[in-house]
């Protein structure tokens, strides 16, 4: 009885995946096969596959997906670990979670009035004396930005991560003499892989299909796949192109997920 009432109220969460995500998946997939005139067609994935530009924006799509979740492991690792350690933790995670309440296309646009030529980066080099500077529309205020709206994504899993190690620990590595780079070396960091996988998976994936940083920061001068997906969509109407790169990052986003999937040892899944 107990059983089927769970299913009962399972049902509207079925409903949601059946209509929100299983059904726009189906309809993309099918448009990919249909050209620009509704005719079936496997001309799109020939396209994609043997146009040296779809596979340039390809390698360009991964290789800047890659840096933006360097950069903000570098940067988030570090930040997790102290935090973790600090008194007032609910305070301080409140702050990284705050910037994302702010709507992208208003943190986008608050970016370019800060790397603009009369911003406020320019206006501090004024005054030493350098002249102002093209920052915005460059690799690098893409990066700067992207990571910067990302970072939260990154700390949050690995602050979780570290912040479950049982104290006991850290004070057995103590005691056994290891030292503090030691003890986060060996025991830290393995422990909070977990962590670490999650916050890849939360910024590579969406990395890999950004399309207004693109253009609002990089100025077009980098170009992504979400970019050409747009593209297709809004501009040149060829829907069945722009389904086509769809379902190409979506195989990205399952392949990139199963490689940073959790591994779970089968004789610790055994003990369990």
């Amino acid at each position: 009885m107990n059983r089927t009432k769970n299913h009962f109220y399972a049902v509207p969460y079925y409903l949601w995946l059946l209509l929100f995500v299983f059904a726009p998946l189906v309809l993309l997939v099918k448009e990919s096969f249909f050209d620009i005139h509704g005719q079936f067609t496997w001309n799109n994935y020939i396209t994609f596959f043997t146009s040296r530009n779809y596979l340039t924006m390809t390698f360009s799509s991964f290789f800047y997906a890659v840096l933006v979740t360097l950069v903000t492991f570098v940067l988030s690792y570090p930040m997790a670990y102290f935090l973790s350690k600090t008194k007032h933790k609910q305070l301080w995670l409140l702050l990284i979670i705050l910037p994302t309440w702010i709507n992208l296309l208003l943190k986008a646009y608050a970016f370019i009035g800060i790397l603009s030529q009369t911003g406020t980066v320019n206006d501090f080099l004024s005054f030493f004396g350098i002249a102002p500077k093209q920052l915005l529309f460059t690799d690098t205020a893409f990066l700067v930005v992207a990571g910067y709206i990302e970072l939260p994504f990154m700390i949050m899993p690995i602050f979780n991560s570290i912040n479950e190690i049982p104290h006991s620990l850290l004070e057995a590595s103590s005691d056994l003499g290891a030292t503090g780079w030691t003890t986060l070396r060996r025991v830290v960091f393995p422990m909070s892989m977990r962590g670490v996988r999650s916050g890849i998976q939360a910024v590579f994936i969406p990395s890999l299909s950004l399309f207004m940083l693109t253009r609002l920061i990089g100025g077009n001068r980098v170009i992504t796949l979400g970019t050409a997906v747009e593209q297709h969509f809004l501009v040149t109407q060829n829907w069945g192109m722009g389904a086509t790169i769809g379902v190409v990052l979506m195989i990205m986003m399952v392949i990139v997920m199963f490689v940073t999937r959790d591994r779970k040892e089968k004789g610790a899944a055994g003990d369990e």
